[in-house]
């Protein structure tokens, strides 16, 4: 079934043109690790990237995405063109991803959050992961006040989460729907509550949280930021771009004009200090866009952007608008199989 599924991938990739003319793919990955949980599916354990890559090193062409954007706009896109990025600025994108990278000569984009550059906490839905997720002791009854209004949550027995609650983490995701314990519904329910909430406020109510939880701000190894000087490490070479990813992760739609430029505009300022160079891309977190974005994005000089809409590109994509097919945990045979539905779409 294997070999198959791979002879099919190989023969689809070289089609002239498939059915639909599909012009290319833009894989979207976040962390590359062996992660404790993973409620929202951003984690890709070494061992499978290594088999990915093998995968688009050998079926596919890989192309840095400002190759591909280039190619898009002069309507010269090589033949089964795949682009890899990576959204946040994990610091493993430098220890685990870009070794690997290098071994398979696969070029890649990291969309970077600068806000979280060189600071030793985790990004806010990582540090609710860490306080919700993992084995502690919070309040039977758990009271937070949440942009000027109080929430409560009974967590009766959950209040005390123990070392074998959570042995099997990864059973749980956000987007399967079910909530199997509180303290799963309870992540949900805070996640929701601070996806719209300013960095200020979101930091004020995970102050509340860590002092319920009696614990203090750190970040795992697994999960922290990149430093300045991983980020400068990260880029050097030809073989990964830096692109920006706003100051402190937004719904950009969701906040005012004058932050929206903030955010965008502030990211790109604070990479090229960082790293004496141009930064040419850009990344709409949580996938939030509307119009006024799109005008802040190509106003203060990106040459592309990209979505977390899931999609593939054509001649005629907006290349402000880039779709990209969010990749998880998946072996290499699983990755060849949906490549193959992807080409053959």
């Amino acid at each position: 079934m294997i070999k198959r599924s791979l002879r099919r991938l190989r023969r689809i990739v070289r089609r002239p043109r498939n059915r639909a003319g599909l012009r290319g793919l833009i894989l979207l990955y976040h962390s590359v690790a062996e992660l404790r949980s993973d409620p929202w599916s951003l984690g890709v354990r070494p061992r499978h990237f290594g088999e990915h890559l093998e995968v688009l090193r050998r079926y596919t062409h890989p192309l840095n995405l400002q190759q591909f954007s280039q190619g898009l706009r002069d309507g010269d896109l090589p033949k089964r063109s795949v682009v890899v990025t990576f959204d946040d600025g994990y610091a493993n994108n430098l220890h685990e991803a870009k070794p690997l990278l290098e071994r398979y000569g696969v070029p890649a984009t990291v969309f970077v959050t600068t806000g979280y550059i060189g600071h030793e906490r985790e990004f806010w839905w990582d540090e609710l992961d860490r306080l919700l997720e993992q084995p502690g002791l919070l309040p039977r009854v758990l009271r937070l006040k949440v942009d000027s209004k109080t929430y409560c949550w009974e967590l009766g027995k959950a209040a005390h989460y123990h070392e074998n609650t959570t042995r099997h983490p990864r059973r749980w995701q956000v987007r399967s729907g079910s909530a199997r314990v509180s303290r799963h519904y309870l992540y949900h329910s805070l996640w929701e509550l601070l996806h719209s909430l300013t960095e200020g406020e979101r930091q004020q109510v995970l102050d509340q949280l860590r002092a319920c939880a009696d614990a203090e701000p750190a970040a795992r190894s697994t999960h922290r930021p990149l430093s300045s000087e991983e980020l400068v490490a990260l880029a050097q070479g030809e073989l990964l771009d830096i692109g920006a990813h706003t100051v402190t992760h937004p719904a950009l739609a969701a906040v005012p004009l004058a932050s929206q430029r903030e955010e965008i505009s502030g990211s790109k300022i604070r990479l090229e200090e960082i790293l004496s160079r141009r930064v040419s891309s850009f990344s709409y977190p949580h996938g939030s866009l509307s119009a006024d974005t799109l005008g802040v994005v190509r106003e203060v000089g990106f040459a592309c952007a990209c979505t977390t809409f899931a999609g593939v590109v054509e001649g005629s994509t907006d290349p402000f608008r880039l779709p990209r097919k969010q990749v998880q945990d998946w072996d290499g045979t699983e990755l060849a199989r949906r490549l193959l539905r992807w080409f053959d779409y």
